[in-house]
């Protein structure tokens, strides 16, 4: 060994193994460090950092642990009764080995010893273990190491994408900047010409952090931007029973009413392929589950007159619609009613008087389902469900024909030419968020699913999905339809190129299973003790000494830990510039500017210019639209 390297190992050794168990390395230091700081190659460094990293070379090898406690509580137990006094302890959990060659790995083949030398880690040691971008090529920077701005925090985008992660943090830790500025590492296009991320922006926050990279499907769009269009979801692309969820609501799954239904939509549908047959599909593989477009007006129109319709009896048959009692309007017309706007038709009461010759009876057989199909007409109505009952170039008239079909939709939203897809569900009413999204999930994964030996399949260009406010709608309810496909991607996605990015501020609220399956985690400041539990929990390494940290964490600051990375790391993540940042800011009450030097509009320090008018503020509020019309 040459002189250079004795002494550095003199400089790094700050102490000694005196009781393993399992992972747990209690360590005493030596009596030369007691002062708490060593220099190695001129550069100082503290020991006994909680968070830190130590190795313990064996061999070949070095084993690398990070520091969880120091003092007293580090004691073993058995031995705190007959230690000499001036003993200094520490609690090291091991959480990998690293080769001479380089070479790092989570995992320890072998223990140390009592007695075996632990050393401090250099910024060069730390450098061979977290890698160099310009070596590895699948290794992205999202930030630098905390306390050393010299070495760059790269994650592995391979075990990021495939391997799920989950960005943790309470509100106002950073969170959203967070995920703004890991989407911009990774729709780089001179590096990943053919990423391809998902967005679901509950809350529309994302449109100006990733204007240029991506294109936003929303309800409202603005007409001012080109990257912005109408966000479609055409209910015929659902599943029969996440069509009937969204449409008719709860129904008895043994019940009449439902079996009518299903009877109904696979007779439209056949009808439908008849007319305009689709590639893939043929009358003998057609199901009720099959994306066939169909009119959910007319369907909602007739099963609106089997309910509700009465009749005369001198007529004939109920079951012939010619002998129903429409009411007549004011022109002597009957009230038939409009399938395409929604309009029901009106039918005259029950007449059965003794001694009247003309009798009106209801039609027999009802299916029972008034309250459904009444509240299903008042959607048909609203322009807030057009999204899903009126979807533009793929809404079907009553032959079930569009202009558009599923190979637009998908082709809209993977196959863009931006590589960030961003479906904005800000305008969604909120009763059926859950049903939406997970309608959505549902429709990527198994696009990607069966196509994944094409080369728009998962498996040659894999996909990123990107949940915001997970807490929202993947919570423990098993049953809702975002947790069990979400459950699912997680579970297999892997295989099939299928990612998924968690972020929430409550990871106690999310589904445990869900969460146990994210290899990856960016966790922030979390305050609340059941949230850290959470994340330690879902976590491989026994790292609870670093996730103590949580509660201290500084804004914008993270642990990155998982696979994704080597070792776990306390890293500053770069923040996009400031133009290009989430629209999740604070509210500024008092700029620390004068009001003649702030950027910020507004705060209470402001006095308004003129009166303010509130057309325009309740004008917002009844259309569910943040722009206002240009209307006087």
């Amino acid at each position: 060994m040459s002189m250079r390297s004795e002494n550095l190992n003199a400089a790094t050794a700050i102490g000694s193994v005196q009781d393993v168990s399992g992972t747990s390395v209690s360590v005493t230091l030596r009596a030369d460090r007691f002062s708490g700081l060593s220099f190695v190659d001129g550069q100082g460094y503290r020991i006994g950092q909680i968070g830190s990293f130590v190795k313990i070379p064996i061999g070949y090898m070095d084993l690398f642990g990070i520091v969880s406690q120091v003092g007293a509580s580090a004691v073993p137990e058995s031995l705190a009764k007959d230690l000499p006094n001036g003993l200094r302890w520490m609690t090291v959990q091991l959480i990998g080995e690293g080769y001479r060659t380089g070479r790092f790995q989570r995992g320890i083949s072998q223990y140390p010893t009592i007695d075996d030398e632990v050393h401090l880690v250099s910024e060069a040691d730390l450098r061979v273990i977290y890698g160099k971008s310009d070596r590895q090529n699948h290794l992205v920077r999202v930030g630098h190491i905390a306390g050393s701005e010299s070495i760059d925090a790269l994650v592995d985008i391979n075990k990021l994408v495939t391997r799920h992660s989950a960005v943790v943090g309470t509100t106002g830790s950073g969170k959203s900047t967070t995920v703004a500025g890991l989407l911009n590492v990774l729709s780089n296009e001179e590096r990943f010409p053919s990423a391809r991320i998902v967005v679901l922006d509950l809350h529309g926050e994302y449109a100006k952090a990733l204007g240029d990279r991506a294109t936003v499907f929303r309800i409202n769009p603005d007409p001012r931007n080109p990257n912005e269009q109408r966000l479609c979801i055409p209910f015929w692309a659902l599943s029969f029973d996440e069509m009937l969820r969204v449409t008719f609501g709860a129904l008895s799954t043994d019940g009449k009413a439902r079996n009518v239904i299903l009877e109904r939509v696979l007779a439209a549908k056949a009808a439908s392929l008849a007319t305009s047959p689709i590639r893939g599909l043929t009358a003998e593989n057609l199901s009720a589950d099959s994306p066939v477009p169909f009119s959910l007006h007319k369907l909602w129109h007739e099963l609106y007159g089997l309910d509700f319709a009465t009749y005369y009896n001198s007529k004939g048959s109920p079951a012939d619609p010619a002998t129903w009692a429409y009411e007549l309007d004011a022109s002597n017309n009957e009230i038939v009613g409009n399938a395409e706007a929604g309009h029901p038709p009106r039918f005259r009461k029950v007449k059965n008087v003794k001694d009247d010759p003309e009798k009106i009876n209801y039609v027999p057989d009802g299916l029972n389902i008034r309250a459904q199909l009444e509240a299903l007409g008042s959607k048909l109505r609203v322009s807030r469900y057009d999204f899903l009952l009126r979807a533009g170039d793929w809404h079907p008239d009553a032959e079930g024909i569009v202009t558009k079909g599923l190979a637009d939709l998908m082709k809209a939203w993977l196959g863009s030419p931006k590589p960030i897809t961003i479906l904005d569900l800000s305008g969604i009413p909120s009763s059926m968020t859950n049903d939406i999204i997970g309608n959505v999930l549902r429709v990527l994964y198994d696009g990607l699913f069966w196509a994944r030996n094409l080369s728009e399949g998962g498996r040659e260009r894999p996909l990123l999905i990107v949940m915001e406010e997970a807490h929202a709608y993947l919570n423990d309810n098993f049953d809702s339809a975002a947790s069990l496909i979400t459950q699912r991607i997680v579970k297999e996605g892997r295989k099939y190129g299928i990612g998924a990015m968690i972020v929430s501020q409550r990871p106690s609220e999310i589904n445990a299973t869900i969460l146990s399956q994210c290899g990856t985690f960016f966790a922030m400041r979390l305050s609340n003790g059941s949230d850290r539990s959470q994340v330690t929990g879902a976590l491989s390494d026994n790292l609870e000494g670093l996730t103590n940290m949580l509660p201290i964490l500084r804004t914008g600051e993270a642990i990155i830990l998982g696979e994704a990375v080597g070792l776990p790391m306390r890293t500053m993540i770069q923040a996009p510039p400031k133009g290009r940042r989430p629209d999740s800011q604070d509210p500024v009450i008092c700029d620390e500017f004068s009001p003649d030097e702030s950027m910020t509009p507004g705060g209470w320090n402001v006095k308004p210019l003129e009166a303010p008018s509130y057309d325009p503020f309740v004008e917002t509020w009844l259309q569910q639209n943040p722009i206002p019309s240009n209307n006087p």
